[in-house]
């Protein structure tokens, strides 16, 4: 029988003795086993820290002493200076590249930086060195497929920016102040023509354009979402092909999400998105400029919706042949058709750092420049309508006497023969309005652009900008055979449109017998008075300042200053018709002997002088209701412009890490 067997248990004290030292030695191993994880990744955490803070004062002193990475690039040896004076020494081991570049906000409305030799808004550095591997590491690395690496590399990275650089904004004004039925019936004729369509919307789809707000910085990210184009990236979207159709229907997206609160505006833009066109190619950055670089801060602000639509449907049409014809009706005058074009499409809001853009304010890349558009304006009176006019019916009177002389010198009608229109058949002169007249007005662009601002010092912040009122030319002439405007040529060194002389005064010749007994009139039979009128008056330029309190931050509306430095400016186009009005005579067909045609260029200068002063009356009366209305809704005012200013100083420019 087998011995019984005997239980395998430690059950006695001398069976236990031993068993605390076998634990203590493993407790002691285990604990200089994370002793020595400690302290090798607590060496590792202190050469990335030592690391980061070299790459972050190497990025700052790079950002603060303006380094640039392109034509005689800085950057670089501004950020290894900074290093070497750190205990960073860059070579083999130690290593620092510099790179500049510019900042954007992605869809998930995080900070990125964008690589760019020819921008320097930001820059980023990136330091690299190498160390001892640490002991987890070089575990981990044992069961690598690389193997057991002896060292580690270590790469730290700073994005550096002048994130308090100032930024100043300047918007030139282009929506109406208040619309009343009249105005609301013109902006349906002149919106609809400059579309090449027809608009009816009542007064209060108008109004509602009018006082609705929408934010330029949701307007930009709609059109990015849109179009499918990388959100933040603004200058890839201003210049990216659009149609008018796309540019309405943005703003239609974003009011959809303002809610209730635009409803009315909603409708009147969805109307006009009807009739735009949706094949021509526009790029909103001819109507929006944005400086390179420039932070989502400077376009987090609010537009008028009916300024964003006047930009876009002039920009429209300046890329396009339409004119838009409109009949309206002017005050002593009555119905004239009115056709107009836009030359040159507005600039309405510029934003971007002054301290660049004074650089070269004028024509810099990085300038802050703003404009009106450049327009063109045929207005045509109707026969009828012009004999209703005073002046023109008295200068007829006092035309009468003078012609009469003309007349008789060149159908050689001498006192003989007046005197034997007793006993026969004698001639009778009389005028009259022979054709309709028609004016042309160009307006030039009224611009301003910053030339200098103030963000230092105890000195409250100060902004100014070059502003300049808009030019007017005036032509008056026989308009070309097809098309409402004539073309340009050079006419003493100024472009004026090449229009021909007009036929305005008809010198009407009646046969007549035994004085009573008179014939049908002959119209024209004596020739008739050609007028030709092509004159000017140049814009007029002065400096616009805002200082302090009037001057607010980019993110509030602007303060709106007026530069009125000819507020009378059609009285000054006519009182320049004296020296600018062309007076010939052409003579019906026939012979006119020269000695007549000599005696009759003496009275041409009384004859001009008369006219003068009619047609001086008349254009005031016929003129100045069309700006003070029909340009006026364009947000155009000949020698005036009213500009918005925008300055923040924000942080004085200190250079700050920003990623």
């Amino acid at each position: 029988m087998s011995p019984q067997l005997r239980g395998i248990g430690f059950t006695g004290p001398q069976q236990q003795r031993g068993a605390i030292g076998l634990m203590a030695a493993v407790t002691l191993g285990m604990v200089l086993l994370f002793m020595l994880l400690v302290v090798d990744s607590g060496r590792l955490y202190l050469e990335q820290r030592k690391l980061q803070r070299v790459a972050d004062m190497a990025v700052l002193e790079a950002v603060s002493r303006l380094g640039t990475c392109g034509s005689g690039a800085t950057a670089a040896s501004y950020a290894n200076q900074s290093a070497i004076r750190n205990s960073f020494t860059p070579g083999a081991v130690q290593k620092i590249n510099t790179t500049c570049g510019s900042l954007s906000t992605n869809s998930s409305q995080l900070r990125v930086f964008t690589a760019d030799a020819n921008k320097s808004d930001a820059i980023r550095v990136i330091a690299t060195t190498t160390v001892p591997t640490s002991v987890a590491g070089g575990l981990w690395s044992l069961f690598s497929k690389d193997g057991f690496n002896l060292n580690t590399n270590l790469t730290a990275s700073a994005v550096g920016s002048n994130g308090g650089a100032p930024l100043a904004a300047l918007t030139i004004r282009s929506s109406l102040g208040t619309i009343d039925s009249s105005k609301s019936e013109l902006l349906n004729g002149l919106v609809g023509g400059l579309l090449g369509g027809k608009l009816n919307l009542s007064l209060a789809s108008w109004q509602g354009l009018a006082t609705t707000d929408i934010n330029l910085l949701s307007y930009l990210n709609q059109l990015a979402i849109n179009l499918n184009l990388k959100a933040g990236d603004y200058n890839q979207l201003l210049n990216t092909n659009v149609t008018p159709t796309q540019l309405i229907n943005a703003a239609v997206n974003v009011l959809e999400k303002n809610g209730a609160g635009a409803t009315v505006a909603l409708q009147g833009l969805k109307a006009i998105s009807l009739i735009a066109s949706n094949t021509q190619i526009l790029k909103l950055g001819d109507l929006i400029k944005i400086q390179n670089g420039t932070s989502t801060a400077g376009l987090d602000t609010n537009l008028k919706v009916l300024d964003l639509l006047q930009g876009a449907v002039q920009l429209a049409n300046g890329k396009s042949a339409v004119a838009a014809n409109i009949t309206t009706n002017i005050p002593l005058v009555g119905n004239v058709t009115v056709s107009l074009k836009i030359i040159e499409p507005p600039q309405m809001s510029v934003v971007g750092n002054p301290a660049l853009a004074i650089l070269d304010p004028l024509n810099g890349a990085s300038r802050i420049y703003v404009k009106t558009a450049q327009v063109q304006t045929h207005i045509h009176i109707d026969l009828a309508i012009l004999k209703l006019v005073s002046q023109i019916v008295s200068a007829l009177t006092q035309l009468l006497s003078p012609l009469t002389s003309i007349v008789n010198n060149l159908l050689e009608l001498k006192l003989d023969a007046v005197l034997k229109c007793v006993l026969s058949t004698c001639d009778r002169t009389s005028l009259s309005i022979a054709s309709s007249l028609d004016i042309y007005l160009e307006a030039a662009s009224a611009n301003s652009y910053v030339t200098a601002y103030n963000c230092a010092g105890s000195a409250p912040k100060s902004l100014t900008a070059q502003t300049s009122s808009a030019a007017a030319k005036l032509s008056i002439g026989l308009p070309p055979t097809n098309g409402a405007f004539p073309s340009t040529t050079v006419i003493n060194q100024q472009n004026y449109l090449a229009v021909d002389p007009v036929k305005l005064i008809s010198i009407d010749v009646t046969s007549c017998t035994l004085v009573v007994v008179c014939g049908p009139l002959q119209i024209g039979k004596g020739g008739a008075l050609g007028i030709k009128v092509q004159t000017q008056v140049g814009a007029t330029s002065k400096p616009l300042t805002w200082t302090g309190a009037n001057l607010p931050n980019v993110n509030t509306a602007p303060s709106y200053q007026s530069i009125d430095v000819n507020s009378n400016i059609i009285k000054s186009l006519g009182d320049s018709l004296s020296s600018n009005l062309l007076v010939s005579y052409t003579p019906q067909t026939g012979n006119i002997t020269s000695t007549a045609l000599t005696a009759v260029s003496g009275l041409i200068n009384e004859v001009t002088g008369i006219l003068s002063t009619a047609l001086s009356g008349l254009l005031s009366n016929l003129l100045d209701p069309i700006i003070k209305t029909l340009l006026g809704a364009l947000g155009i005012s000949l020698g005036n412009a009213d500009v918005g200013a925008n300055l923040s100083c924000n942080q004085g420019g200190r250079a700050q890490l920003v990623l």
